[in-house]
This record gives structure tokens, sequence and C-alpha cells, in this order.
């Protein structure tokens, strides 16, 4: 598990830990550890080209001396000062020493690099780039080097992942001490390319996270084989109220989805029972109501089902157990007009809303989606999937998830469905909301990126592959 912190987190951990060492040793192990990813990223040292874009400040002062290691090491290293009078001393001392040199703007030899590092603002950045920033990096955006940012891309909030302007376009981030949380979330997963955390000696002053990220062996132990004592009934029984006759298919993924994961048994109840049969004989269908379908353990209810007087009536009748349900699609549509069905239940419920679904029931997500979701699970006592190139998970006490899996490519018709039945799988199991929510996201974004690697997917590739996406992840996860 990867914990996310924030910019004033990270700052109280670095204060605590500098008080018991000597002045500049976090700063140079940041740099070291910079340069060392640098150094593996270019493959060698000698004779290339480095282009450091150096603001004030220790994000400057890291950058100044990770180039002066790469300097000592026989790379040709420019420093491009965007604040000259206020450039770290000591950084800029200890480049000229290892043979670096500054040059104006109009001499970054930018055009050439074969490296260009991001030094210009770090986590305490706010605003949009000034003017002159901004004419570096899209200078280092037109040349070919290796855009590599330092802790955060400049022009990227921290916090948030909010750009507020423009920003450096990192292919790499090297982050020092902790994973700040606007590197995962937001327009600033784009811009932070592939995320490198450097260890600087924080693990001992950080606090709680803001918000976690699951891995692979996070996530395994929920989809463990069964033990010789299972049965159907030991694995998860989900019930699924899903489709129409007008859009059957929904229910025919959300319930594959859902036989594919992992549970023993699957009922699905609904209008598009013949549909759902012809597919998926493994599951005991009925076209009655919820009520008719049996005994289970978790609902899902919503994509495809519509949103008439029937459909609201088949959805009240879930929401009114007391068994956990994931709401999805149209269950979201009549849960805005009906908010008091998931505002009243003390029972999990899950919502999962793309971002137009979110702001029919809770108003805009705004740039902070870690905060929207958290004040949407909190006013109807919930948990909230928001969904998005990283989902955000949050439960109504605050606890957050921001998902690290998925491709653009789940950008399709039917992928919702899915990952709604890939969801009730797991909550069906007894995990909480939550997590069961943070599972399934994951899971359903390595299916997603298993199944683009062939190109353009479809709802149907992610069910079919996802025994083998499963399988890759529990054997990745050792």
């Amino acid at each position: 598990m990867t914990g996310l912190f924030t910019a004033a987190q990270v700052r109280a951990a670095e204060q605590a830990a500098m008080s018991g060492l000597r002045p500049g040793v976090l700063m140079q192990r940041a740099a070291t550890g910079l340069a060392t990813v640098c150094l593996g990223l270019l493959g060698r040292a000698h004779g290339v080209r480095v282009v450091l874009l150096v603001g004030s400040g220790d994000n400057g002062g890291d950058a100044l001396f990770a180039g002066a290691v790469l300097a000592a090491r026989g790379a040709q290293v420019t420093a491009v000062l965007l604040a000259p009078d206020r450039a770290h001393a000591e950084g800029l001392a200890a480049l000229r020493r290892a043979g670096g040199r500054t040059a104006a703007p109009a001499d970054s030899g930018l055009e050439r690099a074969d490296l260009v590092l991001d030094g210009i603002v770090g986590i305490g950045g706010s605003g949009g780039l000034r003017e002159d920033a901004v004419a570096l990096v899209r200078a280092a955006t037109a040349g070919s080097g290796l855009l590599v940012a330092v802790d955060v891309p400049s022009g990227v909030l921290a916090d948030t992942g909010e750009v507020p302007g423009e920003a450096f376009p990192a292919q790499h981030t090297v982050t020092f001490g902790a994973v700040k949380t606007g590197l995962v979330v937001g327009a600033g997963r784009g811009y932070a390319g592939t995320v490198h955390l450097v260890d600087i000696g924080l693990a001992g002053s950080l606090p709680t996270p803001d918000a976690t990220q699951l891995t692979d062996a996070d996530i395994a132990p929920h989809l463990d084989a069964p033990d010789p004592g299972d049965d159907k009934y030991s694995r998860g029984v989900v019930g699924v109220l899903a489709g129409s006759a007008t859009y059957p298919g929904a229910g025919v993924l959300c319930t594959g989805a859902a036989l594919r994961t992992r549970p023993g048994l699957v009922r699905y109840a609904g209008t598009a029972a013949e549909g759902v049969r012809a597919a998926w004989p493994e599951a005991i269908v009925t076209s009655g109501r919820p009520g008719d379908a049996g005994r289970v353990q978790a609902w899902v209810a919503g994509p495809g089902m519509g949103t008439d007087d029937d459909a609201r009536s088949a959805l009240t009748e879930v929401l009114a157990t007391d068994l956990p349900v994931v709401v999805d699609a149209d269950g979201l549509t009549l849960a805005s007009r009906h908010r008091e069905l998931v505002g009243e239940r003390s029972a999990p419920t899950v919502l999962t809303p793309h971002d137009r679904e979110f702001a029919r029931i809770f108003g805009d997500v705004g740039t902070d989606r870690v905060a929207a979701a958290r004040r949407a699970a909190a006013e109807l006592g919930c948990t909230v999937l928001l969904k998005g190139d990283a989902t955000v998970v949050a439960d109504a006490d605050g606890t957050a998830y921001v998902n690290g899996t998925g491709t653009s490519w789940l950008a399709t018709a039917g992928t919702g469905d899915v990952l709604a039945g890939v969801l009730g799988a797991v909550l069906a199991t007894g995990l909480p909301p939550g997590k069961a929510a943070a599972v399934a996201a994951h899971l359903h974004g390595r299916v997603g990126q298993l199944a683009a690697a062939d190109g353009p997917l479809i709802a149907g590739d992610l069910v079919r592959r996802l025994p083998e996406a499963i399988a890759r992840l529990r054997a990745s996860a050792g």
C-alpha cells in the first residue's frame, strides 16, 4: 500500500526529521537519489547534455546538487536560473565546483539536451507558472531530451493535481520522502509520468496518509482461490438488478463480470432475463422482482435498468434490504431524484458515478477530486467511487483511496457495467465497502490494461479476460 500525502504533511515531516540531522542532509539525500534515478534512465553520464531549469528555494537547490553529481560523472550540465539573485547558493557553488555552468535562457541549449531537469517550482507552488517559466517549459517540450521533474512537475499543485495554467510535462517525476497526492490524481497524473519515490528518511516522521493507493499485493488476498472447505455459498452470492428489454447488454455484462471475478453464485433479477440466461447459463435468472431471486449477500443495482416507475420500485426494494448495495448508472439517476433511498440506509452503499452523474447528485466535482468524493460520501453516509482517469474512492469517515491502474481505452460503453459487476462480487465476500471499491477499481484497471495491449477494447473483452488478469495479478504479487 502506498501512502499519499499533502504538501503540509511532508513539510512537517521534513522539519521533524531535520531536527536531528546536520543542516542540508535531507537535500543531499534528495539530490543523490535524483541523480541516481537520472543516471539509471540515461544509462550513462559521460558526455550527456543536461539542462537544469532552476527556480528559487529548495526545489532549485535539489536540481543544482543533482546537477553537480551528474557533472562530476562527466555530464555537460547547464543551469538556467530563473531568479539568479535567489538561487540556492550552496547548490550553485557545488555545481560550479563540479564543472557545471550557468546560462541565460537564450543560451540554454534546451533544443540539444539529452535530459532536462525541472526544478522551477516545488511542492509549495500555487497558481500558474510565470511567463518566463512557461517559455522555458515550451522550449524543453519542443526538444528531444528526457523530461524529469524534481519532486512535483512545475505548474502542478501538489495536493490536488490541479493544473491552473501550463505545466512541465514530465516523463518521469522523482519525488522525495513520500508520494504527493497531486502526482496520482486529477490533471497532475498526466503531467507526472512515471513516479519514482526516493527515500530520504521521513518514514518515522510521516503522519497517517491523506489517502492511499493499493498495489497488486494488497488486492491479491481478496481474489484468492477457493479453500477445500468452500462451496458456492461461502464464496459470496451476488444479486444483479441490471439491464432491460431496451438495454439487455448491461445485464449481460454486469452478470458476466460478477461471475468471472470470484463469487460462488450469481442471481439475476430483471427484465433482461432472457438475454442474461442465454449468455450466462451459470447464473440463476428470474424475470421477477428482486425478492424473487433468492438469498444474496450483496446487490448490484442500476446498469441499464431504466428510470421508469418499475425501475424505481425495484431499486427501492433492493435499498430497503439490510444488504450491501452497489448503485450504478440508471440507479444513480434515480438516487439523484430520491436521495433518501441512500441517505436513510444503515447498510453499506457504494455509489459509482462519473463526473456528470456526480454533478446531478452532489454538484460539480471541481478541481479537488479527493475532497469532492469525501464531501459526497459524508453527505449521504455512503461510499463513493468517483470514476475517472484516476478513480477515487471515499468512505463517509474520510478514508480515501486513489486508484493507480487503468487506461484511457476504458472510456467506452459498457465498461462501467463491468466495474459494477466486479465490485458486487468483491462486496459480497464481506469486505468493507471502501476497501471493496478500491480492490474492484484496481482489478478493473488491470484487466483494462491487459485488454488494451491488443488495441482498442470493448467491454466484453474485459469480461473475457478477467480470469487471466486475476491470475497475472496474483502471480505478480508473489
